[in-house]
């Protein structure tokens, strides 16, 4: 992280809160004040924790399928450090290097590393799908409008799936050689052009290594996976109904998980007020004004800023040095990783 990207991190959470600030002063009723009830913040506390814990297990288990060995621990370390490398970097780009140098000096092998991260990205994006079709069958009853929601949950998780299915794509026909021409025109120079099909040729061996998942463990991962996204989804309606106030549900639901997904493209380290904004238009006609101010603070620290301050408590050193070591963004692998992969295949067994 350089002075500059320290500002820039600055700048945005200072927008974030200020736009939270806004929206807080804007909606809090003058009569009486609101407070979510102690037990409420336990519960909220309780599901934050199993929601990380879940995370932890989906790494933990997806490297038991691939005959690997992590400690839970590691994972939870790993987990909580991914927040908050993608909390202080545009476009979230600082938790896959965050996590790779935090699982690194845990002992891990580099080549294990790589295909665990793929293995844990493949089961992510079909648990999302899987979580699309619940959603469908839950909903399909609350109109048009929540369906279009749930359509759009939907193709989010088409896009995701279909995205994984074009890299496949380009990781087979496009890992070696010289830039074809449509990447020169577009100013893909050769070194660009080398350090992108480094990237395919790392896609490419964590692909053949998720060919070998040992099925009981993947199956693990993918409920965990699946648990800590309706953990997160349950975040909000427990703040809500603990007013008292009974809204429908699916709004409360269906929203946060196109905000927490979207967040990704946001291009400010912690969005910069644009989920705020975002969480303002979606939800500002179903949430009742006198508790949406305090409905908005409390998710997003029950979502984003517990899980910075526990990143930053448990591996927040690690994460800094990923981000110096990290070059333009991209995963700090070694070169060598590539080789590494090869040779060691996917019952190399490593400690963590």
């Amino acid at each position: 992280m350089t002075p500059f990207r320290w500002l820039l991190a600055g700048l945005s959470f200072a927008a974030a809160i200020a736009v939270s600030l806004y929206i807080v002063f804007t909606s809090w009723p003058h009569e009486r004040a609101v407070s979510v009830p102690p037990l409420a913040h336990l519960l909220l506390l309780v599901v934050s924790l199993l929601e990380l814990a879940a995370r932890a297990g989906k790494m933990h288990f997806s490297a038991a399928s691939l005959r690997f060995r992590m400690s839970f621990g590691t994972g939870l370390r790993a987990s909580a450090g991914g927040d908050f490398g993608a909390a202080i970097t545009p476009w979230r780009t600082g938790a896959e290097p965050a996590r790779y140098l935090i699982m690194t000096e845990a002992g891990m092998h580099s080549a294990a590393i790589l295909l665990i991260i793929y293995a844990e990205l493949f089961l992510e994006m079909l648990s999302l799908a899987v979580v699309a079709a619940a959603m469908f069958l839950v909903f399909r009853n609350s109109g048009s409008q929540i369906m279009g929601m749930v359509g759009l949950v939907a193709l989010y998780a088409a896009f995701v799936l279909g995205g994984g299915a074009i890299l496949v794509v380009l990781a087979r026909r496009r890992s070696t050689g010289p830039p074809p021409q449509w990447a020169e025109r577009i100013g893909l120079h050769a070194g660009r052009w080398r350090a992108i099909q480094r990237g395919l040729r790392q896609l490419r061996e964590g692909i053949e290594g998720i060919r070998d998942l040992r099925l009981g463990a993947a199956a693990a991962s993918l409920l965990c996976s699946i648990l800590h996204i309706a953990l997160r989804l349950a975040i909000l309606p427990i703040i809500v109904y603990a007013f008292g106030e009974r809204p429908p549900i699916a709004p409360l639901i269906l929203w946060p998980i196109a905000l927490t997904y979207g967040s990704v493209l946001a291009p400010m380290p912690g969005g910069g007020g644009v989920i705020e904004v975002a969480f303002k238009f979606a939800l500002g006609s179903t949430i009742p004004p006198h508790i949406f101010g305090a409905s908005l603070i409390w998710w997003r620290f029950y979502t984003f800023y517990f899980f910075i301050l526990l990143g930053a408590l448990a591996a927040g050193g690690t994460v800094l040095r990923a981000l110096r070591e990290a070059k333009d963004d991209e995963l700090p692998l070694p070169d060598e990783a590539d080789g590494q992969a090869r040779a060691a295949g996917p019952g190399l067994e490593v400690s963590g």
